[in-house]
């Protein structure tokens, strides 16, 4: 069937084989089994163990788990099993997957919410009757009878129209409602469909009647409906991964390679150096197996147990602290994302304007206009003094208390006793008022049509002749609103000494006096036009896109500074005949995009993303939801946004403020910041772990055992790395331009920090080691085996050493004593992680299970001492680095 807005309503009836009294019930029963019920299809949800084991897929928690299965192989066939260490390494894959599960958990409900907004019950036509039927039993050729208030059940053609008005905002983004027509639409030259928002002949599942009555005739229903494409082409679009993830996942798959190389090279070394003992009776297995440990101790050293852990929890505690600033994060890891964020396509319609038509300009005396423009108005106040009803006669009603007339009041004082309802061929609606003594008529519309029923107009407290001069005037002031992309009404009226016997609108609405004009628009939120500066100085675009009209797109976009000038917008139409190998670099010269279909938001989102771009998109309404999960974050509105949009965004504006995004990319920018400190630190500790097992194996002694570098890892290094994702942000976070997300985690010279930072803390560790045992002998002695003085001494310098140098990473190129903020958690992870490393070395129990001999105070203080030196030694890196750096 050809487009059915282009067709007359007669031939669609025809086309779906129906007529003006509907289908039979036979017929009904027979297309319910060709097409199926009038729902949507839900999409398939992982379950609950199924997303647990997505967890389970990160390189890092793989090798962690091999690292176990080793360790208990290994234990198990040398008698001598190692259990506390495969159960702490099942502890943390454990809790990391359980965290990821909780956090992530994220039900794809986007389906069930556009069945939510699908009508329940409809009135049907079936077999010459009127009857009500749950709605998914409609079928194509259905006639539904719709009524204000009623929400539209199935996509249809409308075949009768009294002065039917649609809200159709959750699908076009048009936060006015759409007069219906019952005439066929006409192509433009070259048009091969008309912008669904100007289909004035068609209805929409999804979109809501609010005023008048009329009838359609169901040609689409479930998946085929626009609502249907919706949910298509959200079950279509697949969940990208975030740039930190990306980055995350190379981490893991290069540290992945580093140790397995590393193991292989260790093992294959010790085998060569033990190739003497290996043909002795009984000594080849326990070679092997040693061998064997001292490459599973370098597989522990070389991971980083902890930081899937702490880049978890650094963005779990962000996240807390964004939902404080009305910033729901539905994604755990795309925090990070809008720091990196470079360009901000945002819904018009409730994003940046407040969704509410209000009265900015008027012509004529203001309680005169405001007093016609109300009475002539069904909206009505409620216990709030809010307007409802049609958002522009609530406009109108709304203008009237504003100036101090409050419609209740103005309907009992003049009582409604007659009118001539609105329809869209005459634009005008007229009502008559008892004034006790006489009558008045009101009479609204637009501005060219009441003028040409006007005789006089109303200025001064009188009624003059309207001269040419006159209307010239007025329809200048008229063209000055409109081009501000006001919509303008006018209001006149007419005085009767007896209440009009003839209501019709050919008997009422002639001899009118003008009384007036009200320019209305829905205006921006307050608080965006200085959001969208922040952005601008944080090197974000902006992006205007837009059911509405290009008029009303621009004018909001210049009054915001999205936009200097009108050739900077587009509209949907002219986006169509842009061809897909030219579309990328297209986008870079608009700002604007109005009357947009849903299919062209998705379009305009994925050609920023060619470009590279970090794209977010913001919206509120049903025809949002595709191109919010196309992006790589979509930003839903928590109070006037649609279920389906909330539960496909990444981050949810509680306040639905534009500005509430301008301090989630500053936290998303800071958070970025930390983790990085975090891998630094991380990295650092295990670099010196893997040095100074390597080092110690080729001299001959054994540094640290497995267990050893596990609580090092897990406890030692966890606590002051969660206290770095807790800092502050840099004072200039918000004014430099937004990073590269190709940007590698080791960008700005931090492998270089990681690498003689690692070196130092391991020439410190074995340089503990070999005093530990030169003490333990009673004078200098190079160590061999294993010394448990040695051992001891070194496990405390490690830890020491970590837990000063998170003080170096406040800051990766500032010195730690010119830093202004106060780190208090820092403070109490060192003191914690301090505790806890005395209480296994003095507590008999703990330090037996780990292989620790007591000490004295001296060998206490020499290893304090020595992990205090690596504070000024990375300050006086830190120093040249700056020098350098300018």
């Amino acid at each position: 069937m050809m487009n059915p807005y282009c067709q007359e309503f007669q031939d669609v009836l025809k086309a779906v084989d129906s007529s003006a009294e509907g289908l039979s019930s036979q017929q009904a029963q027979e297309r319910l089994a060709k097409y199926g019920p009038n729902k949507l299809k839900e999409a398939e949800k992982p379950t609950l163990f199924q997303r647990f084991v997505a967890q389970l897929k990160d390189p890092m928690l793989i090798i962690l788990l091999v690292a176990a299965a080793v360790s208990a192989l290994t234990g198990m066939l040398s008698g001598e099993p190692e259990w506390a260490e495969v159960i702490i390494i099942l502890a943390v894959v454990l809790l990391n997957a359980v965290l990821g599960v909780i956090q992530e958990s994220k039900a794809e409900a986007a389906i069930e919410a556009l069945q939510s907004m699908t009508a329940a019950t409809c009135k049907v036509l079936r077999d010459g009757k009127m009857v009500v039927l749950r709605s998914t039993e409609l079928v194509p050729g259905d006639v539904v009878l719709l009524e204000a208030g009623d929400a539209v059940p199935a996509d249809g053609r409308i075949i009768e129209n009294a002065s039917l008005q649609i809200e159709e905002a959750a699908l076009t983004g048009e936060s006015v409602p759409v007069y219906k027509a019952l005439a066929a639409l006409n192509l433009s030259a070259g048009q091969d469909e008309v912008p669904l928002g100007d289909r004035k002949n068609m209805c929409y599942m999804g979109s809501t009647v609010v005023y008048g009555r009329g009838k359609a005739v169901i040609i689409s229903t479930g998946m085929d409906t626009e609502m249907g494409k919706i949910a298509g082409a959200l079950a279509a679009t697949e969940q990208e991964e975030t740039p930190l993830q990306r980055k995350l996942d190379a981490l893991g798959t290069l540290l992945s390679k580093l140790v397995l190389g590393i193991c292989v090279f260790i093992f294959a070394f010790n085998l060569f150096m033990a190739r003497d003992q290996l043909g002795e009776a009984g000594h080849t297995l326990s070679v092997i197996l040693e061998t064997f440990m001292v490459a599973v101790s370098l597989a522990v050293a070389a991971i980083p147990e902890g930081l899937a852990t702490v880049v978890t929890v650094v963005l779990s505690i962000g996240v807390t602290k964004m939902s404080q600033r009305n910033a729901v994060i539905r994604r755990l890891t795309a925090v990070e994302t809008l720091g990196c964020t470079q360009v901000i396509c945002s819904d018009k319609t409730g994003t940046l304007t407040q969704n509410k038509m209000t009265v900015v300009d008027h012509l004529g005396e203001t309680n005169l206009v405001a007093t016609a423009m109300a009475l002539c108005s069904d909206a009505n106040l409620n216990a709030e003094n809010q307007a409802e009803g049609e958002p522009t006669e609530c406009a109108l009603v709304n203008f009237a208390y504003s100036v101090g007339l409050k419609k209740q009041d103005l309907e009992k004082a003049t009582p409604r006793v007659d009118e001539a309802p609105f329809d869209s061929g005459r634009k005008m609606m007229s009502t008559i008022h008892d004034l006790g003594d006489a009558y008045v008529q009101y009479t609204k519309g637009g501005p060219d049509v009441i003028l040409s029923r006007c005789s006089h107009y109303y200025e001064n407290g009188e009624i003059k002749p309207l001269t040419d001069e006159k209307q010239h005037q007025i329809m200048a002031a008229n063209k000055a609103m409109a081009d501000k992309a006001l919509r303008v009404l006018a209001v006149a009226k007419r005085d009767w000494s007896e209440k009009p016997t003839d209501n019709t609108p050919a008997y009422l609405e002639q001899d009118l006096v003008f009384l007036g004009l009200t320019g209305m628009i829905d205006p921006v939120r307050p608080e965006v036009k200085a959001a969208i500066e922040e952005c601008r100085s944080a090197g974000i675009r902006a992006v205007m896109i837009t059911g509405d009209h290009k008029d009303t797109a621009v004018a909001i976009a210049k009054e915001l500074g999205i936009i200097t000038d009108a050739s900077q917008a587009i509209t949907g139409a002219e986006l169509n005949d842009i061809p897909d190998e030219e579309i990328d670099e297209a986008v870079k010269k608009y700002g604007v995009y109005a009357r947009v279909q849903p299919e062209h938001k998705t379009r305009i989102v994925n050609a920023w993303k060619a470009n590279d771009a970090i794209t977010a998109m913001t919206g509120d309404g049903v025809n949002d939801a595709p191109s919010i999960k196309s992006a790589d974050i979509g930003v839903g509105m928590g109070i006037t946004g649609t279920d389906v949009t909330k539960n496909v965004a990444d981050m949810v504006l509680a306040d639905d403020n534009f500005a509430t995004i301008v301090s989630a990319v500053g936290e998303g920018r800071r958070i970025y910041d930390n983790i990085r400190k975090a891998i630094q630190f991380l990295l650092a500790s295990n670099m010196s772990e893997v040095l100074g097992v390597f080092i110690s194996t080729l001299m001959g002694f054994t540094l640290l055992n497995p267990v050893h570098l596990l609580f090092i890892n897990l406890v030692t290094d966890c606590f002051p790395a969660l206290a770095l994702g807790m800092e502050e942000a840099e004072p200039d976070t918000m004014q430099r331009p937004p990073r590269d997300s190709k940007e590698g985690i080791f960008a700005g010279g931090l492998f270089f920090d990681i690498a003689y930072q690692g070196v130092l803390v391991t020439l410190l560790t074995i340089a503990a080691y070999i005093i530990g045992h030169s003490i333990e002998v009673g004078h200098f002695a190079m160590p061999h085996g294993v010394s448990e003085d040695g051992m001891t001494m070194a496990f405390l310098t490690m830890s020491m050493c970590e837990i000063f140098h998170a003080f170096n990473l406040r800051s990766q190129r500032k010195s730690v004593f010119s830093l202004k903020s106060k780190n208090k958690i820092l403070w109490a992870a060192m003191v914690g992680s301090l505790v806890l490393t005395t209480l296994l070395l003095e507590v008999p129990f703990l330090a037996n299970a780990f292989g620790f001999t007591p000490i004295g105070l001296t060998e206490y203080c020499v290893a304090i001492l020595l992990a205090l030196l690596v504070i000024p030694v990375v300050e006086t890196v830190k120093f040249f680095q700056r020098k350098a750096a300018k």
